[in-house]
């Protein structure tokens, strides 16, 4: 799994509890799970269709740095399906984990579309054989 961003927590992010609040982080890791999403399916049309359980394992306070990991676990015909752990970046002690965020690919119509993807790809891959070719070797 990658960890691809990490936040600072800051006191506009905590609960009364002085802790992390839940649906501040929830929020950091739509994005950050769609965003993903819309990399791997290259396409920016990609809307949130499912979240499962989400286990809030500990929490995170004021001057925490938590990383956000997300792994894609499965390809459908419309739709990708990813894995989210968030960790204390300091410590690795594990903050939440949610193993379905499923995001459905759309058409220019807002409908649902294929996507033609199987495997996990990176943008660099897919940019080498272009940029190989505008380089002088």
């Amino acid at each position: 799994m990658n960890f691809h961003t990490r936040r600072w927590v800051k006191p506009e992010d905590l609960n009364p509890n002085g802790t992390l609040f839940g649906g501040k982080l929830l929020s950091w890791i739509d994005e950050e799970a769609v965003i993903y999403a819309m990399i791997q399916l290259d396409n920016k049309r990609v809307v949130t269709k499912y979240m499962s359980e989400i286990n809030f394992v500990s929490s995170a306070k004021q001057g925490d740095i938590i990383e956000l990991g997300i792994l894609a676990t499965r390809f459908g015909r419309t739709s990708i399906t990813l894995k989210c752990v968030v960790r204390n970046k300091m410590t690795r002690m594990t903050i939440l984990e949610i193993d379905k965020i499923t995001f459905v690919n759309l058409g220019a119509d807002g409908k649902p579309a294929p996507h033609g993807k199987t495997k996990i790809e990176f943008v660099k891959d897919r940019l080498e054989g272009k940029i190989e070719g505008e380089l002088p070797n």
